[in-house]
């Protein structure tokens, strides 16, 4: 089989590190803009300098989004974007829009290019189409199946290198192609500016009836009829190496620290050899997400329930190792935790560790404490276990 990169999402400096450090070959991040993430999860020019430097001195990879849907306007400062990221030795850009594939492929002829999933491409021929152009890769549609992954394959060139999600949320329109948001709110999807309205409750309101409203739900989660499943593929990741995927993605630019460590570590075992998927599922389990399906791959899409909108978690992310020495640990809390709690490990090197929270200091005064409830607290622990930085440690509900 044909070697796979794993690819983590990175929505910010913190999340870049978490992502290498549990095992990522390489990383997505957006810049400040032209990307899918115009909010919170974007990186300023100085950071993805310090990224794309952190990532290099691991022998790892970072690619940065630019597939927004390009107007007329943004081809003034595109060219001038794509040669500053050429600059910092990014070592790819993802676009989804054939003229800032073109653009770019002028601005800087060297420069590695993805096609982003938003292109939607489905077939062979657009693959071939997208090669001819100048890309290195596809991120292929989340719509295909494996056995038209591997048709896709087998009519390509080789040195064309496929990728496709295996974990995370999925859009509930065709690729992420979506006007709903834009509709409701005016922020524009496709422009990186989504209010995930297909994730809101729905009710009926009968029009001989104004504001009187009929709620359509069959328990108190309510029913969020757009919201789709998340995508798990950690039980089939043999069968997707055999169709000829050279990269598989995880969703998450917006999730926490904790999220991308966790699906990261859990992914990069069963890459490893880890064959245990019990305990991997009770890992991916462990982190917010909605019910688990296998989305297109199989061609068994599911039926959607009356309560897929509710998010489910089995732990709750509770603080980030900052310092480390014999017995003792400086962690950043994320979450309240207390003495009498156990707290469970995830590290690289270990899976289902756990201790009991006995003594815990401040780390400024050293005055013991009884518990951590501030955000972004940093404490002194006690633990019998050796703890390393950008360890997790989180409490199981």
């Amino acid at each position: 089989m044909r070697p796979v990169e794993l690819l983590s999402p990175a929505g910010n400096l913190e999340k870049c590190k978490t992502a290498l450090y549990f095992g990522a070959d390489a990383v997505y991040a957006g810049g400040p803009v032209f990307n899918l993430r115009a909010g919170s999860a974007n990186f300023s020019l100085t950071e993805l300098r310090q990224a794309v430097d952190d990532a290099h001195a691991r022998g790892k990879r970072l690619y940065v989004t630019v597939n927004a849907f390009a107007r007329n306007t943004d081809f003034a400062s595109f060219p001038a974007y794509v040669r500053t990221l050429d600059a910092m030795e990014v070592d790819a850009i993802l676009v989804s829009d054939l003229g800032f594939l073109s653009a770019a492929k002028q601005a800087a002829p060297d420069l590695e290019i993805h096609i982003s999933t938003q292109a939607n491409c489905l077939n062979y021929m657009a693959a071939r189409a997208y090669y001819e152009l100048g890309a290195k890769r596809v991120v292929l549609a989340r719509e295909c199946t494996l056995e038209e992954i591997a048709d896709i394959r087998a009519h390509v060139p080789d040195t064309l290198e496929l990728e496709a999600f295996v974990h995370g949320a999925m859009c509930m329109a065709y690729s992420g192609r979506c006007l709903i948001s834009s509709f409701l709110t005016g922020r524009d999807s496709n422009r990186g500016d989504c209010a995930q309205a297909c994730r809101w409750n729905y009710a009926l309101m009968e029009e001989k009836r104004p504001g009187e409203y009929f709620p359509i739900e069959e328990d108190a989660g309510g029913t969020t009829l757009l919201s789709s499943y998340d995508l798990n593929l950690i039980e089939h990741l043999d069968a997707l190496r055999q169709a000829g995927l050279d990269s598989l993605k995880i969703e998450g630019r917006m999730k926490s620290a904790g999220y991308v460590a966790t699906v990261t570590n859990a992914y990069r075992k069963a890459l490893d050899g880890e064959s245990n998927f019990p305990l991997l599922q009770r890992e991916l389990h462990s982190v917010s997400h909605r019910e688990f399906s296998t989305g297109f791959y199989f061609n068994e899409l599911r039926i959607h329930p009356a309560s897929q909108g509710v998010y489910l978690q089995d732990c709750v992310f509770a603080a980030i190792v900052r310092q480390s020495a014999a017995g003792q640990a400086v962690v950043e809390q994320k979450n309240k935790f207390s003495l009498g709690d156990t707290l469970e490990i995830l590290s690289p090197g270990s899976l289902g560790l756990s201790f009991t929270l006995e003594q815990m200091w401040d780390a400024d005064t050293g005055l013991p404490l009884q518990s951590a409830p501030h955000p972004a607290q940093r404490v002194r622990i006690a633990c019998p276990y050796p703890l390393h930085e950008l360890d997790i440690l989180r409490k199981r509900l």
